[in-house]
């Protein structure tokens, strides 16, 4: 195990890797459920979404933690999900079954970028600004996330945004537990985001904000799942907007997975690692079509096992299998109040946030576009919705002011598929 991950290189322990998993599965778990309910709206029966949401989240971390050695997390991405159920099944009119054939095709044209030089074309022509954009717009989106999570904010009719119930245990539970979570981190006390969780949980049970009756344990149903697993319908194979839709499936993943993979390579100070972790990525979204769910990304809550001190691929493979067991004690994950999650989520984001030094606010073409991408993410609660307005603008900018030799070829293809993407989603 020492010599296969490489763990005193990249200077961590085996106890460190398996910590820093098991925190890291803590921060995504909530996505069985989440992405299960979305899946369901599209016609999925329940039980054979959390399945499929399981392997295909046990799938994608061992595969990456194998291929790239690195502790990203491959799970069903939020924003596309919705994208698989909203758009593409009861906006565009295709059956759940053809919307897993439109994610199988878009897992093949991002493997075909991510295993060929296109992927280093592409990679290479997104400006520095940009990237770091997408970073921390990530970083203020987990902020956001996790204040909402805790009820710390909520929707208001008004003001779009509002200060949460601040008597309600949660919400006290949840400023308690970021002060404990910050200040362990702090004093860099072994373990601490798992401490941290811990302890927020034992207070939310005193402050009576977590109540944990009639948990109990089973197997989910796999005969309803095995009329979901490889059920991929080619039907509308010679309708033009299954294609088109296809391609924009595409386009959404690769560009969102190249930011989320280079802000995750940057923690971790290895961006030679990107081009294997794309490469898994890819993989990981052509097997979701057959797993049946929509595709995976490099979930952002990744930061948590980073932070943590996960250095190497043996973290997300803890991950992979601690998915694989949630088939057993699924009534017992909902036992992890939001309120001891949200402390973390608001920490990382924060610590993202330190990378807007990076961006150089002297060329107003270079930090516009950018600074529209870190305010954009959080505010349409897409990664995908924001990044399309900033890879837009900056080569528009950069033209009206006479600066269009800056620009790489590749980034005005980039910025009219992104164009053509808004067309298929809102006008066609």
């Amino acid at each position: 195990m020492e010599r296969f991950f490489n763990l005193k290189q990249h200077g961590t322990t085996i106890g460190k890797e398996f910590s820093a998993g098991f925190i890291s599965y803590i921060t995504v778990v909530y996505i069985i459920i989440v992405n299960a309910t979305i899946l369901a709206v599209a016609g999925i029966p329940m039980e054979a979404g959390i399945i499929a949401t399981i392997l295909t989240s046990f799938f994608g971390c061992v595969v990456i933690g194998i291929w790239s050695n690195t502790p990203i997390l491959l799970i069903p991405g939020m924003g596309l999900n919705a994208m698989f159920t909203y758009t593409i099944v009861q906006s565009g009119g295709f059956t759940w079954q053809e919307a897993l054939a439109m994610v199988f095709v878009s897992g093949l044209i991002f493997v075909v970028i991510a295993f060929t030089p296109l992927a280093k074309v592409i990679t290479s022509s997104i400006p520095n600004s940009l990237k770091e954009a997408i970073s921390i717009g990530i970083g203020v989106l987990l902020i956001l996330i996790g204040f909402d999570n805790a009820g710390i904010i909520t929707s208001s009719e008004h003001t779009l945004l509002a200060i949460g119930d601040l008597s309600s245990p949660s919400v006290i539970v949840t400023f308690i537990g970021l002060i404990i979570t910050v200040l362990l981190f702090i004093k860099q006390v072994p373990g601490n985001l798992l401490l941290s969780i811990f302890i927020t949980s034992v207070l939310s049970i005193l402050f009576g904000g977590a109540k944990y009756e009639n948990i109990s344990f089973s197997t989910p149903d796999f005969h309803e799942y095995f009329g979901v697993f490889g059920q991929l319908s080619w039907a509308e194979a010679g309708n033009l907007v299954f294609w088109l839709t296809s391609i924009s499936l595409a386009m959404v993943l690769v560009f969102e997975n190249i930011g989320l993979i280079h802000g995750h390579s940057n923690m971790l100070n290895r961006p030679e690692s990107s081009k294997k972790s794309l490469q898994a990525t890819a993989v990981s979204v052509l097997s979701s079509g057959v797993f049946g769910t929509s595709p995976t990304v490099a979930s952002v809550e990744t930061a948590a096992g980073i932070t943590a001190g996960g250095r190497t691929g043996l973290t997300s493979i803890v991950t992979g299998v601690m998915f694989l067991l949630s088939m057993l004690f699924i009534p017992v994950i909902k036992m992890v109040p939001a309120s001891a999650v949200s402390p973390i989520l608001i920490l990382i984001g924060v610590l993202m946030l330190q990378n807007i030094v990076n961006i150089s606010m002297d060329d107003f073409t270079e930090s516009f576009p950018a600074l529209l991408i870190i305010v954009l993410i959080p505010l349409t609660y897409s990664i995908a919705d924001g990044m399309a307005i900033g890879f837009i603008l900056y080569p528009v900018m950069k033209l009206l002011m006479g600066k269009g030799k800056e620009i790489h070829p590749a980034l005005y293809m980039i910025a009219l598929l992104f164009i053509s993407n808004f067309v298929i989603q809102y006008v066609v």
